[in-house]
C-alpha cells in the first residue's frame, strides 16, 4: 500500500485528541472524580482482574488503563497518537493511578516491550484502524501468557456498512482494502471544528475469529448485542440508561460484539 496509513491515521488522532478530552462524552472530570470508563459488556468478559497483568491496545489517552488498574491490575497502555499518550500519562498522575504507557505502532510493539501477560484487552473502534487482522492475532498470541485470555469488545461489522445516517449501505462487510475518508467534527464532538483524514479497514467476524484460531487460541465465547453503550452514531436514541440504538433501526441490527479467546498451553 502506497499511502503511509499510518502517519495519517497519527495526525487523525492527534486532532481528536484535545477535543476529546474536553468533551462530556468522555467526561474527564467525572474520571478523576472516580467514574470508571469501563462498561458492563466488558467488566463481566474480563472477570477478577485484581492483581492480572493486563495489556491494553489501542488505549487512546488512558481511561480504559487507569480504569482497570483502579480495580487492581497492574496494566500497560499502548497506541501509537503521541499526543494520547502524552494526555494518559498526565490524566494517570492526575488521578494518582500508576499505569504504564508505550506510544508504538501495535505491529512494532515488540519493538517496546517484552514479557506476557494475564489478559489482553481492546474495545470500542480500535480494529478498524488496522489492514491486517493476521499480524494483529499475532500480537495477540505473543504477548498472552499460557491460557491467558484475549477480552475484545468491539463495534459490529455490520455497522461499518452503512453510510454515516444509517439509511443506506455504502460498504462491504467484507475487507475490500483501504477505506479512505475525511469528516467534520468526531465522534465525541460533531460540531467541533477539525476535518480529520482517515484511513480504515472493514473487518468481518470470520475474519477476526479465524485469524485468532490459527495463531494458537481457542474461542471461548462469542456474544453479540443489538445495542451500543456508547452514543457515538448519527440517529441514535438511548432505549435503556447506557444503551444506544439506531432509531429508525430499533433492535434490527447489531451493534457490537464480543470475543474471549485463551491461548493454548498449560499456564
Amino acid at each position: 500500500m502506497g499511502i503511509d496509513y499510518i502517519k495519517i491515521n497519527r495526525q487523525s488522532w492527534n486532532q481528536r485528541v484535545p477535543v476529546h478530552l474536553q468533551s462530556g462524552f468522555y467526561d474527564v472530570a467525572g474520571f478523576l472524580q472516580g467514574k470508571s470508563s469501563l462498561n458492563e459488556i466488558e467488566l463481566a468478559l474480563l472477570g477478577e482482574v485484581k492483581d492480572k497483568s493486563i495489556l491494553h491496545l489501542q488505549c487512546h489517552f488512558g481511561q480504559d488503563t487507569i480504569s482497570l488498574a483502579r480495580l487492581g491490575a497492574r496494566v500497560t497502555g499502548i497506541d501509537f497518537s503521541d499526543k494520547a499518550i502524552d494526555s494518559a500519562r498526565i490524566l494517570a498522575a492526575k488521578a494518582g493511578v500508576a499505569a504504564n504507557f508505550i506510544c508504538c505502532a501495535i505491529y512494532d510493539l515488540p519493538d517496546y516491550l517484552p514479557g506476557e501477560f494475564d489478559r489482553v484487552f481492546t474495545s470500542y473502534g480500535t480494529i478498524g484502524w488496522l489492514p491486517g487482522i493476521d499480524q494483529w492475532a499475532k500480537i495477540v498470541a505473543r504477548y498472552l501468557k499460557p491460557q491467558g485470555k484475549l477480552v475484545f469488545v468491539e463495534f459490529h461489522p455490520v455497522v461499518w456498512m452503512f453510510d454515516d445516517g444509517f439509511r443506506k449501505v455504502n460498504y462491504r462487510y467484507f475487507n475490500s482494502g483501504p477505506i479512505i475518508a475525511t469528516g467534520s467534527g468526531t465522534y465525541a464532538d460533531k460540531e467541533a471544528d477539525i476535518n480529520p483524514e482517515s484511513i480504515t479497514w472493514n473487518h468481518g467476524i470470520g475474519e477476526v475469529v479465524n485469524s485468532l484460531v490459527q495463531n494458537g487460541l481457542e474461542i471461548q465465547s462469542l456474544h453479540e448485542y443489538d445495542y451500543s453503550p456508547y452514543d457515538c452514531f448519527a440517529e441514535t436514541v438511548e432505549v435503556a440508561p447506557g444503551k444506544y440504538r439506531i432509531k429508525h433501526l430499533a433492535d434490527k441490527i447489531p451493534m457490537v460484539y464480543s470475543v474471549v479467546a485463551a491461548k493454548k498451553g498449560k499456564g
